[in-house]
């Protein structure tokens, strides 16, 4: 199985008009998106807090996060954003492809939208 890649912008919600764009790994094992330090810093993004993760290897980091707008797939979210180390490679979470209706079609390696958003366990009162 290959790797899914997409263009996806970051985007700081205090100031819409600072952006930055890039190729990111759909990475559907990884909680949250992961973008280098220097471009989150570029658009005015500073750490808000530090959370700890898990890595691949076994090993558990704390690591600075902030909130931003994902944008892709014509459709945006606000999500966490971690801040990667410089040369590492962006990464899209699950919970911005979730949070958007979209998911990863492995054979495909694609994403597709799904026909709606869930929101499992929400009742209307009609």
């Amino acid at each position: 199985m290959g790797a899914t890649r997409v263009t996806v912008a970051i985007r700081n919600p205090a100031e819409p008009e600072r952006v930055w764009q890039g190729l990111f790994l759909v990475d559907t094992g990884a909680t949250d998106c992961l973008v280098p330090r220097q471009h989150l810093e570029s658009i005015g993004l500073v750490p808000e807090g530090q959370r700890r993760y898990g890595l691949a290897d076994g090993r558990e980091v704390r690591l600075d996060i902030a909130v931003a707008r994902i944008e892709f797939m014509g459709e945006f979210v606000g999500a966490t954003v971690v801040f990667g180390e410089e040369g590492a490679e962006p990464l899209l979470g699950v919970t911005a492809l979730e949070s958007m209706g979209i998911e990863v079609d492995p054979l495909n390696q694609t994403l597709k939208r799904l026909p709606a958003v869930r929101l499992r366990g929400f009742r209307t009162s009609r």
